[in-house]
């Protein structure tokens, strides 16, 4: 019924080692990780995703960006997709943001959708993307109580 025969050889040997990725890997599930003990001087530029709790003293542009809460950030941030919950001072720009209770942004902020955690500061303008990429305004024609038509137009700069 029971072979207790068997010898120890017959085990199952270990599965193969994965494979290494190719050079034309997808970028999906890779990350970098800028620890809490390292100071960057320049900008950084990233497909993938970013993990910031150092110090960057430089623009920083990526797909995703999250940012720890003792983090500094001195330099504008692009992104896709951020979670910022340290200090930044510059610009911010992301399609979907994120500002976590402990962040502090100084500087203008430019977004397509937003969520601000209560307690999360931010001390400069918000400004929606698409009022900024809307079509650039035309004259149009306003009718005075007189019911003359008039063209509304303005030169800025001029005496």
């Amino acid at each position: 019924m029971f072979n207790n025969n068997r010898s120890r050889d017959d085990r199952p040997a270990m599965p193969p080692a994965p494979p290494a990725p190719s050079g034309g890997a997808s970028k999906r599930g890779m990350f970098s990780v800028i620890g809490p003990d390292i100071v960057i001087t320049g900008s950084i530029r990233a497909t993938s995703e970013l993990h910031i709790e150092g110090r960057v003293e430089g623009d920083v542009d990526c797909g995703t960006l999250a940012q720890g809460a003792d983090s500094q950030i001195f330099g504008s941030v692009t992104a896709e997709t951020a979670r910022l919950a340290g200090a930044i001072e510059g610009t911010v720009r992301a399609k979907l943001l994120t500002v976590e209770r402990t962040a502090r942004i100084t500087g203008d902020v430019e977004y397509e959708n937003i969520t601000i955690e209560n307690g999360g500061h931010i001390d400069g303008r918000l400004k929606h993307m698409s009022a900024i990429t809307a079509a650039p305004l035309r004259a149009e024609p306003v009718q005075p109580l007189s019911g003359q038509p008039v063209t509304v137009a303005s030169v800025i700069g001029s005496n």
